[in-house]
């Protein structure tokens, strides 16, 4: 098709292996056949991207999902080293420097390992050898932590004259983060976009060799949050219902014309007071092709409802002495031709089709609907 279409055939297709969830195939039952959709509700798309590249290879190998390990490497990676590295150091920038980096590098040379290593780095992400490109990424992530510990700006910030020393610090650790968020745009990108937001800067492989210096960078807002293995547990729990739903039969008769509406709780019901009423006396309205006007007895007070239920009982003498029920508590309406004070239950979906409920012998008027 492509050739008689005159477009290239491809020179290699990409492929790879299967995905299982905690070291076995997709089940429906234990809750790890999860949808997209699914995942979203609970977890962000960033996390899982970084888990699946950080086991990409350019080889044709499953993938394994597992859950534990997914939380243990997405918090000690992404939250501890990376985006760590920016926290602790923007909020001396922020509050000693109003946001503005220093002038100078404080660690050119270490600066320039880290622009060395872009080009092995792209070499992997170019060859598709992906966990490869995380593996070195993290391994100068951990070096960039090194050195603010090392540097402990914590401690230089309680020392007198040393004002200088803290602003080229944290601007070190800074630049370092952008350099690494860079790398990683391509896994993390709505990650990326909030670090951006904070640098004040885009990311680009084309603008690190420029350091960020005398640059103003925004207050710093957390940009990531620890994976909990609450969160996980949920979507474990939402995949089941996914699957019981699936699973269950197709809806036939009424429920497939009148779904059911969305869940209350047992406080909403409680706000209806239904009651057993006595139809006493029921009559057509003139000027009206809908509605009945119903008088009704709920032991002791009467009620005056009207009813659209006119074209299901044209001779509405059939209704006089039946027992009914009907929403006692709904407030009244003022209409054309009086004031209705409830609502008169029925079933079905409308003109001819409805019936006004029944109740069994032994109910009597005022009696509430439990």
């Amino acid at each position: 098709m492509l050739e008689g279409s005159n477009f290239r055939k491809p020179n290699n297709l990409f492929v790879h292996g299967y995905v299982t969830v905690n070291g076995a195939k997709m089940s429906k039952s234990r809750g790890t056949f999860i949808k997209a959709s699914t995942w979203l509700q609970h977890l962000d798309a960033d996390s899982l991207r970084y888990y699946y590249a950080a086991k990409l290879s350019s080889r044709i190998d499953d993938i394994d999902l597992n859950l534990e390990d997914f939380v243990q490497r997405v918090n000690a990676d992404i939250v501890n080293k990376v985006v760590n590295l920016a926290s602790r150091n923007a909020g001396f920038i922020t509050k000693r420097f109003g946001g503005k980096l220093a002038g100078e590098l404080a660690d050119p040379a270490l600066y320039q390992t880290f622009l060395d290593a872009s080009e092995k780095i792209g070499e992997a992400w170019a060859n598709r050898e992906f966990s490869r490109a995380i593996r070195e990424i993290m391994a100068l992530a951990d070096l960039a932590n090194r050195y603010v510990d090392e540097q402990a700006p914590w401690v230089v910030a309680k020392e007198e004259g040393r004002d200088a020393d803290l602003q080229a610090i944290c601007s070190m650790g800074i630049n370092l983060f952008r350099v690494l968020m860079t790398w990683l745009k391509p896994v993390l990108p709505s990650l990326s976009e909030r670090a951006e937001a904070f640098l004040n800067s885009e990311l680009r492989w084309d603008a690190l060799q420029q350091p960020l210096l005398d640059h103003q960078v925004a207050p710093f807002k957390a940009l990531y949050s620890r994976i909990e293995m609450t969160k996980v547990n949920g979507l474990i729990e939402a995949s089941k219902e996914d699957a019981a739903a699936a699973n269950k039969p197709a809806a036939t008769g009424p429920l497939a014309d009148a779904p059911i509406g969305d869940a209350i709780t047992i406080d909403d019901f409680a706000k209806v007071d239904m009651r057993v009423a006595l139809i006493e006396k029921a009559e057509r309205v003139e000027g009206s092709d809908k509605l009945l006007r119903l008088e009704l007895d709920l032991g002791g007070e009467k009620r005056q409802i009207f009813s659209g239920i006119r074209a299901a009982y044209p001779d509405p003498s059939v209704l006089v002495g039946k027992m009914t029920i009907i929403v006692a508590n709904l407030a009244p309406r003022k209409m054309r031709f009086g004031i209705s004070e409830g609502m008169v239950l029925s079933a079905g979906p409308g003109g001819k089709d409805l019936f006004v409920l029944s109740v069994d012998s032994g109910a009597v008027p005022g009696m509430p609907v439990k």
